[in-house]
């Protein structure tokens, strides 16, 4: 199973951007999207440090937040296991 991850761009130098998402920042190549127009505050999906799509400001919210519940779900079911 592949899992990308929704970031926001801080910053561009080249091929590379510096991304953050929930207050973690990476290193992210913009190689594979180097023929779309890419800008400091766009969102990308990110998948082993690379950018391979763009994605609106929504996409990304609407990601994150069924990764939240997910999340959530799975902690919920932890704390319900007998020990």
């Amino acid at each position: 199973m592949c899992l990308g991850i929704p970031m926001q761009i801080v910053e561009i130098d080249n091929f590379m951007a510096r991304c953050q998402a929930k207050g973690v920042e990476r290193d992210v190549s913009l190689f594979m999207l180097q023929h779309e127009t890419i800008a400091v505050g766009d969102f990308v999906m990110v998948h082993v440090g690379y950018a391979i799509q763009k994605m609106s400001e929504q996409e990304a919210l609407s990601t994150w937040e069924l990764f939240d519940e997910i999340l959530s779900l799975e902690d919920a079911a932890l704390q319900a296991t007998p020990q």
